[in-house]
C-alpha cells in the first residue's frame, strides 16, 4: 500500500493487500449521540494508526481507522460491536479470506474483543480496555491477543483486564502488559502505547521486529508471569 486513505481514515485496499488492521476508538457506556471526527477518543487513535502504518510500510497492509455510528455501548445493544461486524462482513464479501487485526482503546477495545470471533479476525489488541467481569472470552479461541492497561487508570479497571486475560488464556494466546505511570488516555508514555500497537501488528504478521523489548514479551505469550510490566 501507498498509504492512501478514504474519508473514513482507511487505507485504500488493492489486489495486493495481504491484511487489514482496524484501529477503533473509545466512547461511553450509554449514549445515542452520533460520533464526531473531532471527539477526543476518536482523535487519540490518529497517532496509534500512524504508528501502525509506519510499522507495516511496504508490507501491503491496509490500516483503517473507522468511526462508530454512536458514542455509546448502550447495554445489550452493544452498538459498536454491530458496527464492527457490518464492516467485517462487508470486507469478507469483497476480500475473501483477508486476515484482520483489531486494535481498540477503552470501549473500542471491548468491541474489538467481542468482534474477535468474526471469521476474518486473527488477532486483537485491547489498550486500556473496558472489560466488565462477565465479559465473554470464548469467541477469542485460536486468536492472538494483547491486553495492555495503565497502572494509574481510574476510568477502566486494570484488575478486570488481568482477570479477563487469565480467562482468555484457556483458549487464546494472550500477552498482558501493565504500563507503569500512565493513565486511561494513554498520553503519559504515549510513545510506549504506540509501540505496543505497532509491534503487536508486526508480530502477528511475522514482520521483522521494530522494538526488540516488546517483541520479546510478545514472543513469551502464555509464559509466566501473568503480566509483564513496562
Amino acid at each position: 500500500m501507498t498509504g492512501r486513505h478514504d474519508e473514513a481514515g482507511r487505507d485504500v485496499t488493492g489486489p495486493g493487500t495481504r491484511a487489514v488492521v482496524m484501529v477503533v476508538h473509545g466512547g461511553t457506556s450509554v449514549s445515542t449521540r452520533p460520533t464526531s471526527p473531532t471527539q477526543l477518543p476518536v482523535l487519540r487513535m490518529v497517532p496509534i494508526a500512524k504508528a501502525i502504518r509506519q510499522a507495516v510500510r511496504g508490507a501491503d497492509v491496509a490500516v483503517w481507522r473507522p468511526r462508530f455510528v454512536l458514542r455509546g455501548w448502550n447495554d445489550a445493544q452493544a452498538s459498536p460491536v454491530a458496527d464492527l461486524y457490518r464492516l467485517l462482513d462487508g470486507l469478507a464479501a469483497t476480500a475473501h479470506g483477508l486476515p484482520v487485526i483489531l486494535v481498540g482503546h477503552s470501549m473500542g477495545a471491548r468491541a474489538a474483543l467481542r468482534a474477535g470471533g468474526h471469521q476474518l479476525v486473527t488477532a486483537v489488541a485491547g489498550l486500556a480496555p473496558w472489560l466488565p467481569p462477565d465479559e465473554p472470552v470464548a469467541q477469542l479461541a485460536g486468536r492472538r491477543v494483547l491486553l495492555a492497561h495503565a497502572s494509574r487508570d481510574v476510568v477502566t479497571r486494570p484488575a478486570d483486564t488481568w482477570a479477563y486475560a487469565n480467562r482468555a488464556r484457556e483458549a487464546s494466546q494472550v500477552t498482558a502488559i501493565e504500563v507503569k505511570d500512565s493513565e486511561h488516555a494513554m498520553l503519559r508514555r504515549a510513545s510506549l502505547w504506540h509501540d505496543l500497537a505497532a509491534e503487536f501488528t508486526r508480530a502477528v504478521l511475522d514482520l521483522p521486529a521494530g522494538n526488540q523489548q516488546i517483541r520479546k514479551l510478545l514472543d513469551q505469550a502464555g509464559a509466566t508471569p501473568d503480566r509483564f510490566v513496562l
